[in-house]
C-alpha cells in the first residue's frame, strides 16, 4: 500500500491541523486518538470502494476538511462532514482513474479488439467510453487490479482480495468478467465506428 504522504506533499497548515484537533476533542491526547481513528476510517472507506491510493485520498479529505473548518463556523458534526468531503474526493478519484489512458494499464492495453489496424486514438476513445459505462465499483476494481507492476502488483491484488473479503481466485474471476465485458463493448464500439466511416451520413439527411 502506498505510504502516507509527507507533510510537504499536503495542503494542510499547522493552524488548520490545530483547529481540526480542537474540534475533534478539547483534550489533546483524546484529539490525537480521534484524528487517527478518523483517518483510519477514511482509509477503509476509500479502500473498500477501489480508490487508489486510499491513504492519499484520506489525507486529501482531511486537508480539505481542515480548510473548511477554518472557513466555516456552521459545521456542527465534524465526522459527518468529513464523510461528505470523502464522497466528493471519491467521485473525483474514480473519475480520474476512469480517464487514465489505456497505455497506463499494460494488461488492459492488450484487449482483444477485432480491428487492431484501427487508429490508436479511436481505440482509446472506445475504451474510455466503455469504461465510463461500467458501474463505478466495477470500473474502479478493474483499474485498481491492473495498477503497478512486479511485486507491487502482487501486493495490490492481495490487498484487493482482502478488502473485498474474497479469495484470489474469486477476485481473478470477477476481474475476468469485467475485462470480458470491456472487450465486447470495445469491439462493438469499433465496429460501429467502422460502419459510420464506411457509410457517412449525407448532408441534410436525418440523423
Amino acid at each position: 500500500m502506498t505510504q502516507r504522504r509527507t507533510q510537504t506533499d499536503r495542503s494542510i497548515t499547522a493552524a488548520g491541523l490545530a483547529h481540526l484537533l480542537a474540534r475533534l476533542d478539547a483534550d489533546a491526547d483524546r484529539a490525537a486518538a480521534e484524528y487517527e481513528r478518523l483517518r483510519l476510517m477514511l482509509v477503509k472507506f476509500f479502500d473498500w470502494r477501489g480508490a487508489w491510493s486510499p491513504d492519499e485520498c484520506a489525507d486529501d479529505t482531511i486537508d480539505r476538511l481542515a480548510a473548511s473548518l477554518e472557513r466555516e463556523t456552521t459545521i456542527d458534526d465534524v465526522r459527518r462532514y468529513a464523510y461528505g468531503v470523502a464522497r466528493r474526493v471519491l467521485l473525483e478519484r474514480l473519475r480520474r482513474q476512469a480517464q487514465a489512458p489505456i497505455e497506463s494499464h499494460p494488461d488492459l492495453s492488450s484487449l482483444h479488439v477485432a480491428s487492431r489496424s484501427a487508429e490508436p486514438s479511436a481505440i482509446r476513445e472506445c475504451f474510455a467510453r466503455c469504461l465510463d459505462e461500467l458501474p463505478d465499483e466495477s470500473r474502479a476494481l478493474v483499474l485498481d487490479y491492473y495498477v503497478s507492476g512486479g511485486k507491487a502488483r502482487i501486493d495490490n491484488r492481495q490487498r484487493l482480495a482482502r478488502s473485498l473479503a474474497v479469495s484470489d481466485n474469486t477476485l481473478r474471476s470477477r476481474v475476468h468478467r469485467i475485462r470480458h465485458r470491456l472487450e465486447r463493448c470495445v469491439q462493438a464500439c469499433m465496429a460501429a465506428a467502422t460502419t459510420s466511416r464506411a457509410f457517412p451520413t449525407r448532408a441534410g439527411e436525418d440523423q
